[in-house]
């Protein structure tokens, strides 16, 4: 596949490895980004020879966000007319395990996408967060669920009201990462995890999933859409203006409250 392709795929033994390959933006995750990632874990999934999958970015960045020139612009209804987040969702459809292999920067979307995958192998560098507080909004791709879930309600709301990050350390504590190891390791950590996984019993897996998936996803789905409702009004303030304008102009916003 050429080194310009929004995301770079290969196979080992019976696991697929997707790269995100946005490198100039710390891969920030665009729309055409997030479907062609989609489209790679769906045809592995499809793929009878793949029975794990590994989703990775760079030493630098797993995802350091959404493409926020994407949205500056957009109001509530052309937000959700576009289903301008809808990609993030085919990753619950997906039916075999799904491992993030994180190093660097991990935040907003990008924190959301590595939250969508069934397990999670950190490097030492590996930073979580969700910043869009600072943007005059709040995650819109499952983040305040799917954190909440994971490192209790104190911590996700100091991470979605006050910016705080945490390190791969603190993930591990909080139940967010399954393991740190040093950055040269990280994706040689994450892909033998896969092939561990990969040679157990197919259907057993795929089942195993669904179950677990039931468990910490009876309300998710409810809780989702309310999120996403909230994060699309957000587009009518002038704060989400503000916010996006001064992100994209690189100055500091000057809130208004409105």
């Amino acid at each position: 596949m050429s080194q310009d392709a929004l995301v770079l795929t290969e196979t080992h033994d019976r696991v697929g490895l997707v790269r995100i390959n946005n490198p100039k933006a710390l891969n920030a995750l665009n729309n055409p980004l997030m479907t062609a990632l989609m489209d790679a874990l769906e045809a592995f999934d499809a793929d009878d020879k793949i029975r794990a999958m590994v989703v990775t970015g760079n030493e630098r960045a797993f995802a350091a966000g959404a493409d926020i020139k994407e949205m500056v612009d957009e109001t509530p209804e052309s937000m959700n007319a576009k289903a301008h987040i809808a990609p993030f969702d085919r990753i619950m459809d997906i039916q075999k395990p799904v491992i993030a292999a994180v190093s660097g920067w991990c935040l907003g979307g990008g924190n959301e996408l590595a939250m969508s995958c069934d397990m999670l192998v950190a490097s030492e560098t590996a930073q979580f967060g969700q910043p869009e507080i600072n943007l005059g909004v709040i995650p819109g791709a499952g983040g305040t669920q799917r954190l909440t879930r994971a490192v209790g309600k104190v911590i996700a709301m100091e991470m979605v009201l006050n910016n705080r990050t945490l390190s791969a350390e603190e993930a591990l504590h909080y139940g967010l990462a399954n393991r740190v190891v040093p950055v040269e390791r990280y994706l040689e950590e994450a892909l033998e995890l896969a092939q561990q996984i990969a040679v157990r019993a197919p259907v057993a897996l795929r089942t195993g999933k669904a179950a677990v998936n039931q468990a910490f996803d009876t309300y998710l789905k409810d809780g989702i859409q309310a999120e996403r409702d909230a994060f699309y009004g957000l587009f009518a303030t002038e704060d989400q203006k503000e916010g996006m304008q001064a992100f994209a102009e690189k100055r500091p916003a000057n809130w208004k409250g409105a």
